[in-house]
């Protein structure tokens, strides 16, 4: 789901459960991003890139459902 910058700062503002899930969501995206940096990756490491992407993936679901709440 693609929003406006205005509409996800406007709600952002507005709504401390959808801010929460934002964070979370950012935090998991980086921590994802440093798992795929490492060339050579450990089973644990796999197996804990595998729990963020499900994880960042379950809050992207509840912020798209915020999101189609307010609309």
């Amino acid at each position: 789901m693609k929003i406006k910058k205005e509409t996800l700062k406007k709600i952002l503002n507005s709504d401390v459960n959808f801010e929460r899930l934002h964070s979370e969501h950012a935090e998991l995206k980086l921590k994802i991003k440093n798992l795929n940096k490492i060339k050579f990756p450990t089973t644990h490491e796999e197996i804990e890139k595998k729990q963020h992407q499900k994880q960042k993936l379950i809050l992207k679901d509840k912020m798209e459902g915020i999101l189609s709440q307010t609309n």
